[in-house]
């Protein structure tokens, strides 16, 4: 158990190759609590602002500031987003609550059109002159929503705005969490709506001087739970509008402005991550504009990747040859913040961690140079690199498959690996609730980048979900997850511009999920469905089996909305000629 828990804690350790340790801290650090800050519709905003200070008293002079958006209550420690570090060695830091939570008065309306005008407008009062601290230069920190509204807020081209450090970002607010493959997020999107609320109710800590405000934001934040989060859930669960993407997702997707981001960007994720899916895909995007950015892609649930950057009181485990993420964020921001000369061994634009060696990599891209490969589901339960004849497989209807495997930890942030639960790294269990195919492995085999499943699927019934793990099978029997992906058979249509084929073969499917893109199964009728399992690195073991395994359900991360769990049921696997069924591998 403790050294699973040493694992969960990895996320602050090697990051780069860097300078053995950041110079030491110059000042102590004050906070002037409780600043109002209007927007220009009038609302006011509440942040604190934490000052360079000397003796007890904010330093004389001005500073670069680091801007830091906080729905989680910017009092609660470990959801402050605060970063002591960075202020200490020269750094103004402003924290907000982000408008209808925490001090913050109004509606809260998650990643909102209104929501991102505030993150340019708080950007722009920061960098202000009338500040007395501010030398007019910021920098953007912070982790999970603190970093997804980084990318809104740079995409909006704030005046000052230098660097941005996004830590655990969201890309795609629907495929990354509300409806992963077409189905609900259950383990993470009520949990987290209801935090964020509970959080809201806290009593401001201006209350003990202004009560009646205090009061009449409690009262809209209150009501703000049946009107925003309440009615959203029933919605979506009930196969309203809200259960299939929309311009609704599409505002609150950092996909689609990431474009506009020009600054320069460090962003760091996990393969274990929540936001595992779209991390690689946002740095892609800035690296082929050339904007100046670097991606480090670790061994990390959401909670131990973001910890560092919240302020969580976890142990900050260095590990050579890198830096803590705080001390990569100083230098970052002393770079492109400062102007300072970054005199540190050069950051790679791309280290991430290698599971199964447990070691960390470097490359020029992501993902490195590979051969993407055809491997083929065959008989007797069997993968090969050659196509074969074979009557096709059921896998058996199993909704609440899923509650022993790496996903019941992935999806609740990673909780359950800080607890030491043995389903994050064994879930051979899990296997036996569908079916499995395995190649074994002669030579190393190494795989980095993104993988499809490619499966021809028929049902007795009009729909189904398909789970599809990878996996590295030890000689003793022990399951790893590599990686995994989900995908509704009746959401199976492909939009073909934003689906990425190689050598022949699709690589990234990218399924529309709209309402009107749905299409039912015949009943024992094969059709074609692609499944994306999300990106990370691994090399297998001679002696080790590659695994593709199969389930109908992934619970708790997933479960069916109330119409598709009346239309699913079991499914069949098809491998023959006619309905070949395979995975696109990117071999390294």
């Amino acid at each position: 158990m403790r050294r699973l828990a040493a694992a969960a804690l990895l996320a602050a350790g090697v990051l780069a190759p860097a300078r053995a340790q950041a110079a030491p801290a110059a000042y102590d650090v004050v906070v002037q609590k409780d600043v109002m800050v209007r927007m220009s519709d009038g609302a006011e905003l509440v942040v604190d602002v934490y000052r360079p200070a000397r003796g007890g008293k904010a330093a004389a002079g001005r500073f670069p500031v680091v801007v830091s958006q906080t729905p989680y209550n910017k009092s609660v420690p470990g959801a402050s987003m605060q970063a002591d570090f960075l202020v200490r060695h020269g750094y103004v830091q402003v924290v907000a609550d982000v408008r209808g939570t925490g001090g913050s008065p109004g509606a809260w309306d998650a990643f909102g059109a209104r929501e991102q005008k505030d993150g340019k407008e708080l950007v722009e009062w920061a960098s202000s002159r009338a500040r007395s601290w501010s030398d007019g230069r910021v920098g953007l920190m912070g982790a999970s929503y603190g970093a997804i509204n980084q990318l809104f807020t740079a995409a909006q081209h704030p005046r000052g705005l230098k660097a941005i450090f996004p830590v655990v970002p969201m890309g795609d607010a629907y495929r990354d969490v509300v409806g992963t493959g077409g189905q609900l997020g259950l383990a993470f999107v009520p949990l987290w709506m209801t935090g964020v609320g509970a959080l809201g109710l806290l009593p401001p800590t201006y209350a003990g001087k202004d009560p009646k405000k205090a009061e009449q934001v409690l009262r809209r934040h209150l009501g703000n739970i049946p009107d925003f989060e309440i009615r959203m859930i029933l919605n979506a669960l009930t196969g309203g509008d809200k259960a299939f993407d929309s311009s609704f997702y599409r505002l609150r997707s950092p996909l689609e402005v990431i474009d506009k981001v020009n600054v320069p960007t460090f962003l760091v994720g996990g393969q274990f991550d929540i936001f595992q899916r779209s991390e690689p895909l946002l740095y892609q995007r800035l690296a082929a504009r050339g904007v100046p950015s670097r991606f480090v892609y670790g061994p990390w649930y959401h909670i131990d990747g973001a910890a560092p950057a919240l302020g969580l009181p976890l142990p900050n485990a260095q590990t050579p040859p890198g830096m803590t993420l705080p001390e990569l964020a100083l230098r970052w921001f002393d770079q492109h913040v400062k102007g300072l000369k970054d005199t540190g061994r050069p950051i790679a634009p791309v280290t991430y961690y290698e599971q199964g060696p447990g070691a960390w990599r470097t490359s020029a891209t992501w993902p490195p140079a590979v051969t993407y490969r055809k491997l083929y589901l065959g008989d007797r339960r069997s993968l090969s690199w050659t196509a074969s004849a074979g009557k096709p497989d059921t896998v058996p209807f199993a909704p609440f498959a899923g509650l022993c495997s790496r996903s019941a930890v992935q999806w609740t942030i990673g909780v359950g690996a800080l607890l030491g639960l043995s389903c994050a790294t064994d879930q051979r269990d899990n296997d036996r609730q569908g079916i499995v195919y395995d190649l074994p492995v002669t030579k190393p085999l190494s795989l980095t980048g993104a993988v499809n499943a490619h499966l021809w699927v028929s049902s007795a019934a009009r729909d189904g979900q398909l789970a599809v793990r990878l996996e590295d099978v030890a000689p003793d029997g022990k399951v790893t997850q590599l990686s995994a992906g989900w995908q509704v058979a009746s959401l199976r249509a492909l939009d073909e511009k934003r689906t990425v084929r190689r050598n022949g073969m699709i690589i990234q499917p990218y399924h529309p999920y709209t309402r009107k893109s749905g299409a039912a199964m015949k009943p024992g009728v094969p059709v074609p469905v692609d499944v994306e399992i999300y990106g990370f690195a691994g090399t297998l073991a001679p002696g080790h089996r590659l695994r593709v395994s199969i389930q109908t359900g992934d619970f708790p991360h997933l479960f069916p909305n109330l119409p598709q769990l009346g239309r699913s049921g079991a499914l069949k696997i098809w491998h023959d000629p006619a309905h070949p069924s395979w995975v696109a591998l990117p071999v390294r």
